[in-house]
């Protein structure tokens, strides 16, 4: 299960990392959206009982309250916090994006056109 993670976490990091890269804005959202989730899964795996199996997400009588026994929620906590700040950021860079788009006829990074889209006189 941890191998599978890792490689999750690193193929999300690295198509994110390539993709921030890329001359185009959309591009560049989406590098940022596939980072976003592999900063997600790595602070779900780095939580001490994150992965744990058999253990009670909620209080039960009977058992001692302390993470032993239980599932820890923090991880579970900050992830759910960034996954709605990554959502409300992707949607805010699209909103800039389209206006960038109206305002300058081009969706690259830098604003210029790129050779195969220029128009021929």
């Amino acid at each position: 299960m941890e191998l599978v993670l890792v490689l999750a976490i690193g193929v999300l990091t690295g198509s994110g990392v390539w993709l921030l890269l890329r001359p185009r804005s959309f591009q560049l959202i989406m590098g940022l959206a596939l980072l976003s989730y592999a900063v997600n899964l790595f602070i779900f795996s780095m939580g001490r009982l994150g992965l744990a199996i058999d253990k009670e997400p909620v209080l039960q009588a009977g058992l001692p309250q302390d993470l032993a026994h239980y599932a820890d929620p923090m991880p579970q906590a900050l992830t759910l916090t960034a996954i709605v700040i990554s959502f409300a950021m992707t949607a805010l860079f699209l909103v800039v994006l389209l206006a960038s788009r109206g305002m300058t006829g081009t969706d690259h990074v830098d604003g210029k056109r790129a050779p195969e889209e220029q128009e021929l006189p």
